[in-house]
């Protein structure tokens, strides 16, 4: 193989020896996991907000975000369930860019993935330790999510790995519920095939293991937008969209049918100050179809301390280096504006 081995990674179960959770942080965990079931399969009538930035590119910063969504959780429990974003994997079909924290826990390095592997699981220890959230983050390497299965409540399988029978087959493997994002190119069935394949058992190899796996009752769509052949950016949240979906969702008589609306991507053409009015849009025809309303079960939504993005390098705090994020202040009251339209 034309490779350099230059080491081998600890395995899940010694990362997990060395930073074991605590009783009280798997309760944590497992009521957040819950919460998310109960919305999926309906006993829980709240909205569900996944929100947080494009990428978890510093603990500090992170940590200082997830803690100020605690006091706004508190004020809209009865109607919203907050499950930060803790993404710390990003694609990158071109490997250029941030590749995650799991890759460089300190962005202006080069790739350090023994370091990448506890900084991950440290940051999610604390959010769940020091805020009580336990979180979500993209599963964009199947083989890495045992390094923190004890610790998430959600995850995402990606518009580039939706289409990947990995990712659908460790999906149908989970215990917590698993969004499937349509693919870049808008078509829906992939997102449904996928998301039947993930809630079906399946025999596979995992991690060097023969597996079987049970089927994931709650894996569901995430809808992101598409880019057509011209590259332009096209949506796939309004009311039309919508019922058409829902309609060929039922048809499949899948299990806990819901629909995630992520706000950002090719749905906002990657302007993040288009979400709160995509939400509102989005609720405005949950109020006029009850299949709508019964299918839409939350949003996903990027958000940060300021505004915008920088350059890596730039070392402005709280600020994403990968996608643009909406601001706190302006997060803060889009999150209260959807409390009251609920």
């Amino acid at each position: 193989m034309d490779m350099d081995f230059e080491r081998k990674l600890a395995i899940p179960k010694e990362v997990k020896e060395m930073y074991p959770v605590t009783s009280s942080m798997m309760s944590t965990v497992e009521t957040k996991v819950n919460e998310i079931k109960a919305i999926l399969e309906g006993k829980s009538d709240k909205l569900m907000l996944i929100i947080g930035p494009c990428s978890a590119d510093n603990e500090d910063s992170v940590i200082d975000y997830i803690s100020r969504l605690c006091p706004v959780q508190e004020k809209v429990k009865d109607k919203i369930l907050i499950v930060p974003r803790i993404y710390t994997n990003k694609p990158r079909t071109t490997g250029e860019g941030y590749k995650g924290l799991v890759h460089q826990p300190d962005p202006t390095q080069k790739p350090d993935l023994f370091k990448g592997i506890i900084a991950t699981r440290e940051l999610h220890m604390r959010a769940v330790k020091e805020t009580g959230f336990a979180c979500a983050d993209e599963m964009l390497y199947p083989e890495n999510y045992k390094y923190l299965d004890d610790l998430l409540a959600y995850v995402a399988v990606g518009a580039r790995s939706v289409e990947n029978q990995q990712h659908r087959l460790t999906a149908s493997g989970l215990g917590i519920a698993a969004g499937m994002k349509n693919p870049t190119s808008g078509d829906n069935s992939v997102m449904l095939n996928a998301i039947l394949a993930a809630q079906n058992a399946h025999t596979f190899i995992y991690r060097g293991w023969e597996v079987h796996s049970h089927g994931n009752p709650h894996a569901h769509a995430i809808l992101r937008g598409y880019t057509n052949k011209h590259g332009q950016q096209l949506t796939n949240y309004h009311y039309e969209d919508l019922i058409n979906l829902c309609e060929t969702y039922d048809a499949k008589n899948l299990d806990n049918p819901a629909i995630v609306v992520d706000t950002n991507h090719s749905n906002s053409n990657k302007n993040p100050f288009e979400q709160p009015r995509i939400i509102k849009e989005v609720l405005h025809s949950c109020r006029h179809s009850e299949i709508i309303k019964n299918h839409i079960k939350g949003f996903m939504i990027e958000s940060y301390i300021e505004d915008g993005a920088q350059k890596i390098g730039e070392g402005i705090y709280g600020k994403s280096i990968t996608d643009p994020c909406l601001g706190w202040e302006k997060s803060e009251r889009m999150i209260y504006e959807i409390a009251d339209l609920l």
